[in-house]
This record gives C-alpha cells, sequence and structure tokens, in this order.
C-alpha cells in the first residue's frame, strides 16, 4: 500500500485547460521517515513505524530511543504504517509517490465544536417562534411517548460533544503533485483544521 503522513496547509482552486474550476486541499506531504519495522517474530503483526515533521526539543525518553536506534532526527509524529515490506529503517517517502489522478482516501481529526446543540450538531429545525413555544426555541423538542415506551429510544439525536473524532473521506482525486515542494492538491475538503496532521493512503475502493 502507498501511503505518506501530511499537513493540512488550506484550500485553494485551481483551473483547468477547460476553464472549469476545481477546488483543492493543499497538503505537505512528506518528506517520511521509516524509523522502525515490526515483525510477527517480535511484534506479532508486521508495519512500519513513520516520523514526520522534524523538531529539535520536547522528546520524551522512549522517542529518543526509536530515534537514536534509527540514527535520524527528532520529529514530531510518529505514526504506524502499513506499507511495502521493502521498505528498510530510514527510507524516506516523498510526495512523488502519487500522481495526478490517483484515488486516495484521507484520515484526519475534525475539528472540534465541543458541546454542541442538536441544530448544530444534527442539523435539525428550530421550533415555532409563536403559539406558546418557548422560551426556548433551540431544544430538542418531543423526546419521547410518556407512557408507552415510558423511555428515551437509543440512538435519539440530542446535544452533545461534537467534532474532534477520526474521519476517513473515501475516492478522493489528486489533482496536481509538486514533487519539488512536497505538496499534493486534493480535490475537495479533507477533515481537520489548518495545521492538522494527516494520513492519505491509496483508495482501498477505488472505483
Amino acid at each position: 500500500m502507498k501511503a505518506i503522513l501530511g499537513k493540512k496547509l488550506g484550500m485553494t482552486q485551481v483551473f483547468t485547460d477547460d476553464g472549469l474550476v476545481i477546488p483543492v486541499t493543499v497538503v505537505e506531504a512528506g518528506p517520511m521517515t521509516v524509523v522502525q519495522k515490526k515483525t510477527k517474530e517480535v511484534d506479532g503483526y508486521e508495519t512500519c513505524v513513520c516520523a514526520f515533521d522534524q523538531k529539535k526539543k520536547n522528546v520524551t525518553k522512549p522517542e529518543k530511543g526509536i530515534f537514536d536506534k534509527a540514527k535520524v532526527e527528532p520529529f514530531k509524529v510518529l505514526k504506524e504504517i502499513a506499507l511495502d515490506g521493502n521498505l528498510e529503517v530510514g527510507a524516506v517517502v516523498k510526495a512523488d509517490i502519487f500522481a495526478a489522478k490517483d484515488k486516495v482516501d484521507v484520515i484526519g481529526i475534525t475539528k472540534g465544536h465541543g458541546f454542541s446543540g442538536v441544530i448544530k450538531r444534527w442539523n435539525q429545525h428550530r421550533l415555532k417562534m409563536t403559539h406558546g413555544t418557548g422560551p426556548v426555541h433551540r431544544e430538542v423538542g418531543s423526546m419521547s411517548a410518556n407512557s408507552s415506551p415510558s423511555r428515551v429510544f437509543k440512538n435519539k439525536h440530542m446535544p452533545g460533544q461534537y467534532g474532534n473524532e477520526k474521519v476517513t473521506i473515501q475516492n478522493l482525486e489528486i489533482v496536481k503533485v509538486d514533487a519539488d515542494r512536497n505538496l499534493l492538491l486534493i480535490k475537495g475538503n479533507v477533515p481537520g483544521a489548518k495545521g492538522a496532521v494527516l494520513t492519505i493512503r491509496e483508495s482501498v475502493k477505488a472505483k
């Protein structure tokens, strides 16, 4: 599987030769370094531990041990990714593993909105502004029958924590690859705020 770690930089638009406007998300993809390989014999499964976004301070002792063993500088992000088994420790993965028109899945953490009401969280309508409704017009509304079933059904849309969850958007198209600057231009929107760390992998359900 082809995959790379990246950072969301923001959104812009590009024009095709036909004059069409395509909204794109600009992602700084890599360079990503393989710092550890896990094997079935030692760890019970096979994967690669990859590092992204170099830093110079605030490295924990366990992380420092991984970096020292791989003989690389410290990084901010460490993540396990199932990559091609031929990659060795110290191998560097760059944005040029992808090409224009490739289909990818983008995994990230969505923006956190805190404790939110049902209108913001579930896109519900507000209550009527007249006929005795109120003084609150943005509340949930009717919850359930009072005698039968005398309870609120599971999965009822209620206020609560909104956002700040892991989301995968599938089958996004790469519009352009800028290998010199390690940039991927991905059609449409991807999860997270500016600066969010993303995992970009080849699509598992490519159409």
